[in-house]
């Protein structure tokens, strides 16, 4: 990197600068504040074809101050953390407050709901990691995919490495923060037949680069999965069951936690209001956060309130059991924070796990999809319907590749239509999960 990161001095910086914001908040006649402020800095190369692309050093830093006045909220935000721009951007939000609307859920958290543990959750694994040693890793990485037989092309391998420090602190007294990490290794690769071009990826990323995959691995998984596309076609129309691959499967987990979000339940644009407590999966599904886990993506023992984080159960048995709420969602809704202001942390999956080989069994005939393309999901009725291309399966076996083709449904049907959950679980992002068997979907393929 450019120059080094010292996230120990960052984080006193930005704590200081925080404080200093608050106070000259109060000063100017706030009745509440809260303030956030992040520094970040990072390392990313490209290659493609055995050449250097790409070398960027990127160092990011802002910092956000909301004021309220009463009822009324002002927000401004600057990428200068000095003390004239702190001053400037105090002075806006308290203009913008004095001039805004009263709004009766405005305000910060419950001073009783402020985290008060708050331990190193060991998501914060600086990477010692040169210009020179980023090329050669991601050169090693194109290489070992193009190699492999059958690859005629490469849209190239990426590496990127980088660690912030973000700061919240309000008027309350609470200060928290959070030095963090994210490396990640990625690999693109294109195959060509008599049927014409193929091209699939593979990535590897944690929070602590010796998690992290062999870079030819990651190239060699690229190729693997490139070639096994050749020769597709399209799948016939009909109804027939769906397997979403891990990757995919954790979108359909999005979809879900978009519906339970407070924002969309108070604005009744999710297909899930007024749903506590009723049935939505089979009784042998559960599904919660663990946001205090040590070392996982998302962890953090605060939200971005300053709430103390927890486990939630989101959907317990296959019922609803709680929503994501922050405080002012949940005042919209006449209920408490859950502490996911800024969304859910480590979403888990509990239910049986079956093996790929025997979901392909008991779907018998029907559809793996590998890929997904467009946002045809509507989250306020539910309907989904979505560009694809994966493997056509016959007899429990997969037959040959398949593209061109829609999948179409709608969400409550399908979460209700989940037949089985595989242990192919993909760890690379903060949602865990295996593989989804829905029991039909509408596939519309070649013409009839």
């Amino acid at each position: 990197m450019a120059q080094a990161f010292d996230a120990t001095a960052q984080e006193k910086e930005l704590a200081a600068r925080a404080q200093e914001a608050l106070a000259l908040a109060r000063k100017l006649g706030a009745s509440e504040a809260e303030v956030g402020a992040s520094v970040d800095q990072g390392l990313g190369v490209s290659v493609r074809l055995g050449e250097v692309e790409t070398v960027e050093l990127s160092r990011d830093q802002g910092i956000a101050v909301t004021l309220y006045v009463g009822k009324r909220k002002g927000s401004a935000s600057s990428s200068d953390a000095s003390s004239a721009s702190i001053k400037a951007v105090v002075e806006k939000a308290l203009a913008i407050a004095r001039y805004t609307g009263e709004d009766p859920a405005a305000g910060l958290a419950e001073a009783s709901k402020m985290a008060t543990d708050l331990p190193d959750l060991k998501v914060h694994h600086p990477w010692a990691l040169d210009t020179e040693r980023a090329i050669e890793l991601a050169l090693a990485c194109e290489q070992a995919g193009r190699e492999v037989t059958g690859i005629h092309q490469s849209e190239g391998a990426s590496l990127s490495s980088g660690e912030g420090v973000r700061v919240y602190a309000n008027s309350h007294g609470f200060l928290g923060t959070q030095k963090g990490s994210s490396h990640s290794l990625s690999c693109m690769l294109i195959a060509q037949d008599e049927g014409g071009m193929q091209r699939d990826y593979d990535y590897t990323s944690a929070r602590n680069p010796h998690a992290l995959r062999d870079p030819a691995s990651v190239g060699r998984e690229a190729a693997r999965r490139t070639l096994r596309r050749l020769g597709a076609k399209r799948p016939p129309t009909g109804t027939f069951p769906v397997l979403f691959d891990p990757s995919l499967a954790s979108g359909l987990v999005g979809h879900l936690m978009g519906a339970l979000a407070g924002g969309a339940l108070y604005r009744e644009a999710s297909f899930l209001c007024d749903s506590l407590g009723q049935p939505l999966f089979p009784e042998w599904f559960s599904l919660g956060e663990r946001p205090m886990e040590v070392g996982a993506q998302a962890s953090s023992p605060f939200d971005g309130e300053g709430v103390q984080t927890r486990d939630n159960r989101f959907i317990e048995d296959g019922r609803i059991a709680s929503y994501m709420l922050s405080s002012y969602s949940a005042r919209r809704l006449g209920m408490s924070t859950t502490g996911n202001a800024g969304g859910a942390r480590n979403i888990r999956l509990e239910a049986p796990l079956e093996t790929l080989e025997a979901l392909l069994k008991r779907m018998g005939r029907g559809v793996l999809v590998t890929e997904l393309m467009g946002q045809g999901v509507n989250g306020v009725t539910g309907d989904y319907s979505r560009g694809a291309a994966g493997f056509w399966v016959e007899n429990g076996e997969i037959q040959y590749p398949v593209e061109e083709f829609t999948i179409a449904g709608n969400l409550k049907t399908m979460f209700a239509g989940l037949q089985g959950l595989g242990g192919d679980i993909d760890t690379r992002g903060s949602i865990h999960t295996g593989s989804w068997l829905i029991d039909a979907m509408t596939v519309a393929g070649s013409r009839v």
